[in-house]
């Protein structure tokens, strides 16, 4: 569904990301876990179209997708941010917000679809005409993934998607995604700093250091310690530490 190939991204001077390369099947997830810094979230914001200064290549179904991208392209391909409350209209509705993408893309149905919406995130329906700052932090990034996939997109890239939450519910907007990806059939291209959260989501991950990926390995092989790097042993030591502790 989604390939990268010798991705390369610049900033001035300084190259955030090298040579990175990677591919995504359809219904699949994939995760990027690194330290800030490392050029993940540089990764994710090229491929959703937020930065056009990148080399290489990026294909979608097999199509190249270039620096400037269509408006189809934000119907199939969708972003979900890691601070909800910076990602929502603080003036706006939740309603507001929900119908935004159904009047971009030209969708109708919008009184059938808020709610539903509203539900396939486990909202109740009395919240859709409330404000961001009548919602808690769960509340507000889950109304962020209902935004996301309200136009019926076949991407999700997420990033950092729990990082500014309770560890409490961190948990339960992981399974919620889950629920989202097999009902739905989506693809997911997850960035994290957290190794836990990455392996709770995608069979296959990504280490990332200093712009480049390291090593790409399967939750399985992490788990064994089958590595081949020592930065993802040194993420995976630390994860168990703050397991244990």
């Amino acid at each position: 569904m989604i390939a990268v190939e010798n991705l390369h991204i610049r900033f001035g001077s300084f190259a955030a990301v090298r040579n990175v390369s990677f591919a995504v099947g359809k219904g699949k997830s994939f995760g990027i876990v690194g330290e800030s810094g490392s050029g993940k979230s540089s990764v994710l914001r090229a491929l959703a179209g937020l930065n056009r200064d990148w080399h290489g290549r990026i294909l979608l179904e097999g199509a190249p997708l270039a620096p400037h991208r269509p408006r189809p392209f934000f119907r199939r391909v969708q972003m979900v941010f890691q601070d909800p409350y910076g990602s929502l209209h603080p003036r706006q509705t939740i309603d507001r917000q929900l119908a935004e993408p159904l009047i971009v893309h030209g969708i109708g149905g919008i009184d059938t679809r808020i709610p539903r919406a509203l539900d396939e995130v486990a909202l109740p329906p009395n919240l859709r005409f409330r404000y961001p700052h009548q919602l808690s932090g769960g509340q507000r990034q889950r109304v962020a993934i209902a935004r996301a996939l309200i136009a019926g997109p076949e991407v999700l890239l997420l990033d950092e998607p729990t990082s500014a939450l309770d560890v409490s519910v961190q948990a339960e907007i992981l399974n919620l995604l889950a629920d989202l990806q097999a009902a739905r059939d989506l693809t997911y291209i997850l960035v994290s700093h957290n190794l836990a959260v990455v392996a709770h989501l995608c069979p296959m991950i990504g280490v990332m250091q200093g712009g480049e990926l390291v090593e790409t390995l399967s939750v399985e092989d992490l788990r064994a310690g089958r590595i081949s790097h020592p930065h993802t042993a040194s993420l995976r030591a630390l994860a168990i530490e703050l397991e244990v502790a």
